[in-house]
């Protein structure tokens, strides 16, 4: 359990450097965490114009009750990864989620 709370808060810390803070504009990047079932996202949602909403996950990470961390989305060109890495958390407890398993460990990261 002291691994998932570690990760827990890697993954927090990652979400809140990658929210992009603005002042004047309506749009929001907001971090979400159900601890309870152990979901995070960035979230980034609001007026972009007076025509055009969006409301868009940016990263969705999932804690398993194995204390893998699965990305589940990633619609960004940032390698997410490798803040996880930088942060002490081995590529053997991160999973590709929004890949089939049969190319998981292909990449080289943990299949499941």
């Amino acid at each position: 359990m002291a691994a998932i709370k570690t990760y827990e808060q890697i993954i927090l810390d990652v979400l809140q450097a990658e929210k992009i803070e603005r002042s004047a504009d309506q749009v929001q990047d907001l971090v979400l965490a159900d601890k309870e079932s152990r979901h995070y996202q960035l979230l980034r949602t609001g007026w972009e114009t007076k025509e055009y909403f969006i409301n868009k996950i940016i990263f969705h990470f999932h804690i398993s009750d194995n204390g893998k961390i699965w990305l589940l989305a990633n619609n960004t060109d940032i390698q997410i990864t490798d803040e996880l890495i930088k942060r002490g958390v081995p590529i053997s407890d991160i999973v590709l989620g929004f890949h089939p398993e049969k190319y998981r460990a292909v990449l080289g990261f943990a299949v499941a």
